[in-house]
């Protein structure tokens, strides 16, 4: 099924435009929700990776993609930020992907947000006529903590998905609730196969080092709390009890965590530092 959705797409495509040089913008087919695609390709582009950018909670894709240009001219890459609206795409949806549906059930997979980047990718694919592109996911902020779920339940074919300071994660547990653990979901999503799938996920946690102080957005929660007193801890909190986990079981373990210093939460620094190719296509 899912290799006759990619045809489609791709066929879709097939007498369509390839991405502009320069910044642009692209509707992606969605269903009934088409996404829009805040893009940016090198003037120099050749054969570079793809680049997908997932914005934080002020749903600023238009302002990611711009933050994330230094990337694409760093690394010939073509970059593509789709927006998630909170209209149509509320924190259930977006940091939480949508798993759970308001009446507190689990959602089928094609009903989840995750189910969107696989779209998007086939779509670029198809625009550039590169069915083989390699790609990457990269969020910040309420796009880590999307890309951390996603990573537990959809990872698809992403060379490496880096959650850059998320404000809490998904520890690999039944003791905490969904999202923050894998408590209260049925056993087909919470399972020991489930979690060890996870844990060989190809995920980096990609924290900077001044990411301690509460802001608006901050989840004070009783289970946010429970993670750690601050986006850097909670990270490295999480990294480390992931690590002991896998180790424990005997289990693979594909994660990595990067730190860049002196950097707080700032997508634009974090995305333009140095630590961020290692974060991206740094060996585990």
């Amino acid at each position: 099924m899912k290799r006759i959705i990619c045809f489609l797409l791709l066929a879709s495509c097939l007498h369509a435009a390839p991405l502009p040089k320069g910044p642009g913008t692209v509707e992606c087919p969605n269903g009934t929700e088409p996404i829009t695609l805040f893009t940016y390709k090198p003037p120099t582009y050749k054969d570079g990776p793809l680049l997908v950018v997932c914005h934080g909670v002020g749903r600023n894709a238009e302002d990611y993609r711009n933050f994330a240009i230094t990337l694409a001219e760093r690394f010939g890459a073509i970059v593509v930020a789709p927006l998630f609206d909170t209209q149509r795409f509320p924190s259930a949806r977006y940091q939480r992907g949508g798993l759970v549906g308001a009446d507190g059930k689990a959602q089928p997979p094609e009903a989840w947000t995750y189910a969107a980047i696989p779209k998007i990718v086939a779509h670029v694919r198809g625009l550039e006529a590169k069915p083989a592109l390699p790609y990457y996911l990269i969020g910040h902020s309420a796009g880590g903590q999307f890309l951390v779920r996603l990573a537990a339940f959809m990872p698809g074919e992403a060379v490496r998905i880096i959650a850059a300071n998320p404000g809490s994660h998904l520890f690999p547990t039944r003791d905490q609730d969904f999202g923050y653990g894998f408590g209260k979901l049925p056993a087909e999503l919470s399972g020991d196969d489930v979690i060890r799938r996870y844990l060989a996920a190809p995920l980096t946690f990609y924290l900077g080092t001044d990411d301690i102080y509460p802001r608006p957005s901050f989840d004070d929660s009783p289970a946010g709390m429970k993670q750690g007193t601050n986006r850097l801890e909670r990270g490295r909190n999480c990294f480390e009890f992931a690590r002991k986990l896998a180790a424990e079981r005997g289990w693979a373990f594909n994660w990595r965590k990067v730190e860049t210093p002196g950097i707080g939460h700032d997508a634009a620094f974090m995305f333009a530092a140095k630590e961020a190719g290692d974060a991206l296509f740094g060996k585990k």
